[in-house]
């Protein structure tokens, strides 16, 4: 949420599009010259085109005029071996984070798996009130995950890729938010914030826009503290612990509490098994089998039968619907135990969101869901538990209310709520 009283743009996600693609080489545009491979010229490169993702490109537009030389010949530049990664392990919607090819993998000759300190320029945290920095004090810093380089091109479904290490959650557990309050600069957003989300239950968080909801949600999995200027205060507890204490990894936190973002952001260019099994890579899991873990993932989100023949296929290719499952299977791979959803069908049709609902019911008996929504139905069919968010003009967003979602669609004990609901504001 932003100073305006808007709700902020979304923080960076684990796992985001990489929205830009190479320019097509006009070869009209290009003055001849000698062919390629001739005195003083560069040899045409072998492999196909490759496109923004880092992948080859299955669109004849991507392909490179003959007269271009190679990458990496004399006086050029060579190319990076992947697409650009953004600062939470995806790839960037912009052009202007490319991730560096020399970069080591965690675990590498000479490299260690601890993560990689980077600084969060404003973010601190304080019990109590807002965390300030004096004058020239260094900024704190957030332990970020080193970048994963993405899936190895050419490989095929059925290799094996090592030992079991697929983290199993025995029994799903309580997430509880205590006294939490959130500022962006000197800008209070939330205030006073208690909530408990019951295992193996969907809640619901509702209210008008620009309340605070969303900034709630990335609280739940340490993305606010991405956000520059963002300072917290408060507790968020996962059975039992405190996911914002010094000793918890914030790459560890955001694998064992998953985020599902209000637009489907699968990675267009590649295919719709190696969009699922990203998430394992990325997070550095290995496991027997990855053509077990998708299958299942895609199982788990609904989406298995609708895809099961053209798993090599650009996940890109599929409808918005498809789109947002095949997200949630990503998010299913890695195993989480909490699952975060910030308005998951806005931008879908009738048909998408009612099977989105019909995934979000399939899984709620196996990971707790935490639902954004300005869909009062859509809250009253998934959620079990709800709580309504408020925010008065100049002042941060607080719960009104909270309780089960039959409590407070039918007798709720504030006019606020009940006017909400009904549609009388927001």
């Amino acid at each position: 949420m932003t100073p305006s009283g808007h709700d902020e743009p979304d923080a960076l996600p684990l796992s985001g599009p990489a929205d830009q693609v190479n320019e097509p080489a006009d070869p009209a545009s290009e003055p001849a010259g000698p062919p390629p491979g001739a005195a003083g010229q560069p040899s045409a490169p072998a492999a196909g085109p490759v496109n923004s993702a880092g992948g080859p490109s299955g669109s004849a537009s991507d392909t490179a005029s003959p007269a271009e030389p190679q990458p990496g010949a004399a006086g050029q530049p060579s190319a990076p071996a992947a697409g650009p990664v953004n600062s939470a392990g995806g790839p960037s919607d912009s052009a202007s984070e490319p991730a560096s090819p020399a970069e080591p993998q965690p675990g590498a000759a000479g490299q260690t798996d601890n993560p990689v300190a980077l600084p969060v320029a404003g973010f601190a945290r304080q019990d109590g009130e807002m965390a300030g920095l004096p004058n020239g004090q260094a900024p704190p810093t957030a332990h970020l995950p080193a970048v994963t380089p993405w899936l190895e091109p050419g490989r095929h479904p059925g290799e094996n890729d090592g030992p079991v290490d697929l983290p199993r959650v025995d029994s799903m557990m309580d997430m509880e938010a205590r006294g939490v309050a959130a500022w962006f600069g000197d800008h209070k957003v939330l205030e006073g914030v208690s909530l408990k989300m019951d295992a193996g239950k969907v809640t619901a968080l509702i209210g008008p826009s620009g309340c605070g909801k969303s900034t709630f949600l990335r609280i739940l999995n340490r993305m606010h503290e991405l956000v520059r200027t963002a300072a917290l205060a408060g507790e968020v507890l996962l059975g039992g612990e405190d996911i914002y204490d010094p000793r918890q990894r914030p790459a560890d936190v955001r694998r064992r509490i998953g985020m599902v973002f209000q637009k489907p952001n699968p990675f267009p260019a590649m295919s719709i098994y190696d969009n699922v099994a990203s998430g394992l890579k990325l997070a550095g899991i290995k496991v027997h089998s990855r053509d077990q873990v998708v299958e299942t993932s895609l199982r788990r989100a609904g989406l298995w039968n609708e895809v099961r023949s053209r798993l090599r296929t650009p996940g890109g290719a599929l409808s918005g619907g498809q789109q947002q499952r095949l997200c949630i299977a990503r998010s299913l791979a890695v195993s989480p135990e909490v699952l975060l959803m910030d308005e998951p069908c806005s931008a879908l049709d009738p048909t998408s969101t009612r099977r989105i609902e019909e995934t979000i019911g399939e899984l709620a008996d196996q990971v707790t869901i935490v639902i954004v929504t300005h869909n009062m139905q859509q809250a009253a069919r998934v959620s079990v538990n709800c709580a309504f968010f408020l925010a008065s003009e100049g002042t941060p967003g607080y719960i009104v209310e909270s309780g089960s979602t039959e409590q407070l669609f039918s007798d709720p004990a504030d006019p606020r709520t009940a006017a909400y609901i009904q549609g009388q504001f927001g």
